[in-house]
């Protein structure tokens, strides 16, 4: 087929992340970690929000693409193989809009694309990624408040991850505690029912952790509204950085990464690409 002459290249990776207006240099940090893990690949980065788009350019005179413009591009530089990656904590709305865009494009390109899972997909992943956390920032004295951002709509594909997340932390731990910003068990409708659980096992600290990729403006805003919210209570605290970052975030974990650049690796396995890596 002539088409397909013009598909020259060998393989690229494309990053599909929601993107932040205040935290986009974590997504291209993480651009340059994939490039030094498959540096025989070409790698891109889109972004999903138009608003983030829009704002990054006109506040800082930066131009991004959506993942429809980019895979538009690495079409017509004529990548043979390209595998999107899904920059997304679980498998619910934003992933699955990735998946109906890789679904289009594969109607009319000639390349083989791929989508990774998002990032807490697998029960392997998940339990592990979890547990590894809790054992990185509990401590004795302290409850822990895991803030997740949650859906909207309770019949979300992928919305069993969030809860086996939610099940899970608070199984393994009886200093968890979990509810979401704007999904089931919002904070500030569950918050009085928190409080008085906490007070019975007798915790007058208590730490919340963020699970957002980013530190945004989630974290800024509603982070910093909970944690007023319990000084009334407790002696109340975000939990600090794991990183030599400024604000607590999970993509700059290592095991983030970790699982991220697995799904990658796993991606061009099942396109039948053989893949050398750097050690990561």
């Amino acid at each position: 087929m002539k088409r397909f002459r013009h598909y020259n290249r060998k393989r690229a990776i494309v990053l599909a992340c929601f993107g932040s207006v205040i935290e986009q240099q974590k997504y291209l940090d993480l651009e340059d970690k994939v490039k030094q893990t498959y540096p025989d690949c070409e790698v891109f980065t889109s972004f999903s929000s138009r608003m983030v788009i829009k704002l990054l350019k006109k506040k800082k005179k930066e131009v991004y693409k959506n993942l429809p413009q980019t895979l538009a591009d690495v079409d017509m530089q004529g990548f043979k193989h390209v595998v999107i990656v899904s920059v997304n904590i679980y498998p619910t709305d934003e992933h699955e809009f990735l998946k109906k865009i890789v679904d289009g494009f594969k109607q009319f390109s000639m390349a083989n694309l791929a989508i990774t899972n998002a990032i807490l997909t697998t029960s392997k992943n998940t339990t592990s990624f979890l547990t590894s956390l809790n054992e990185q920032i509990s401590k004795d004295d302290t409850a822990n408040l895991y803030i997740i951002h949650g859906t909207p709509k309770l019949n979300t594909i992928g919305i069993d991850s969030i809860n086996y997340t939610s099940s899970l932390l608070e199984m393994i731990d009886k200093r968890n505690f979990t509810c979401s910003l704007e999904g089931a068990f919002p904070y500030f409708v569950v918050n009085n029912v928190i409080k008085e659980k906490i007070k019975e096992k007798g915790f007058k600290k208590v730490q919340i952790v963020p699970l957002l990729l980013v530190s945004g403006n989630h974290y800024i805003k509603d982070m910093t509204e909970i944690k007023e919210d319990l000084s009334d209570s407790f002696e109340s605290f975000i939990t600090p950085s794991l990183t030599q970052g400024e604000n607590f975030n999970l993509l700059e974990l290592a095991k983030t990464q970790e699982i991220i650049l697995s799904n990658i690796k796993e991606s061009f396995k099942m396109l039948g690409i053989s893949h050398k890596t750097m050690t990561y």
